[in-house]
C-alpha cells in the first residue's frame, strides 16, 4: 500500500508533516522518495506513449490527406468522362477520408493538452522530489550526529574507558613507588660539609668555562666554513 493514490497526492503533499508524525522518520522519507521516483517513471513513460501515439496518428493523417488528393484526381476524371455519379462517388469517399483525419486532428489535439498537463506534473514532481531528498539528507546527518553523539558518550563513560582510567592509577601509582625509593636513598645522609660546597661550586664553573669554549670554537668553526 502506496503513502499516496499517486500524482496528485504527491503534488499536494506536505512532507514536512509526513515525517513529523511519522515514528520513523528516516524508514518514511524512503519510502516518500521511492514512490516519487515511480511515480516520476510513469508519468513520463505515459506521456511518451502520448507522443508515440501523436507520431503514428500525423503518418495517418499523411496517408489520409494523399488518399483525399487521389480521390479528387478520379472524381475530375470521372466528370471528364460525364460519369457524375462516380465523380459524386468519388468525393463521397473522399469525404470519409477527410473526416477520418479531422477526427485524429481532434485525437492529436486532446494528446496535446494531455501532454502539457504531463510536463507540468512531472515538473511538480521533480520538485518535491528535490524537497525529499534534501530533507532525507537532513535526517541522515541528524542520524549520523546522534551516532556519534552517542559512541563518544559510551566512549567517556563506557567500561573500556574507566579500564584506561584504572590502569592510569596503576601506573601513578608505580611511579610513586619509585620516587619514594629515590627519596629514601636520600634519607640519614650526612650534611655536606663547607669545603664539598665549595669544591662542588668549583667543578660547576669549571665546567660552564669548558662548556662556554666549546661553544666559541664552534662558532669559529661554523664561521670558517
Amino acid at each position: 500500500m502506496g503513502i499516496f493514490s499517486r500524482t496528485r497526492d504527491i503534488i499536494a503533499a506536505n512532507v514536512t508533516d509526513l515525517l513529523d508524525k511519522a515514528e520513523d522518520p528516516g524508514k518514511m522519507i524512503r519510502m516518500i522518495i521511492l514512490e516519487m521516483e515511480e511515480t516520476l517513471v510513469e508519468v513520463r513513460a505515459s506521456a511518451a506513449r502520448s507522443i508515440a501515439d501523436q507520431k503514428e496518428m500525423r503518418r495517418q493523417i499523411a496517408k489520409l490527406d494523399k488518399i483525399q488528393e487521389g480521390w479528387v484526381e478520379k472524381a475530375e476524371l470521372a466528370l471528364s468522362k460525364d460519369r457524375e455519379d462516380l465523380a459524386k462517388a468519388a468525393l463521397m469517399e473522399k469525404q470519409k477520408a477527410a473526416e477520418m483525419a479531422d477526427s485524429l486532428k481532434t485525437e492529436i489535439a486532446v494528446l496535446d493538452d494531455a501532454l502539457r498537463a504531463s510536463e507540468a506534473d512531472i515538473a511538480k514532481l521533480q520538485t518535491k522530489l528535490r524537497e525529499a531528498r534534501t530533507r532525507q539528507n537532513a535526517i541522515n546527518s541528524r542520524m549520523e550526529s546522534a551516532h556519534n553523539r552517542a559512541r563518544l558518550r559510551e566512549m567517556y563513560a563506557g567500561p573500556k574507558t574507566e579500564d584506561a582510567f584504572s590502569r592510569f592509577d596503576v601506573l601513578e601509582r608505580r611511579v610513586d613507588i619509585a620516587e619514594g625509593h629515590v627519596d629514601a636513598l636520600a634519607l640519614g645522609a650526612p650534611p655536606k660539609t663547607l669545603e664539598e660546597e665549595i669544591a662542588e661550586l668549583r667543578n660547576a664553573e669549571k665546567i660552564e668555562a669548558e662548556l662556554e669554549a666549546l661553544k666559541a670554537k664552534t662558532r669559529n668553526t661554523g664561521q670558517e666554513g
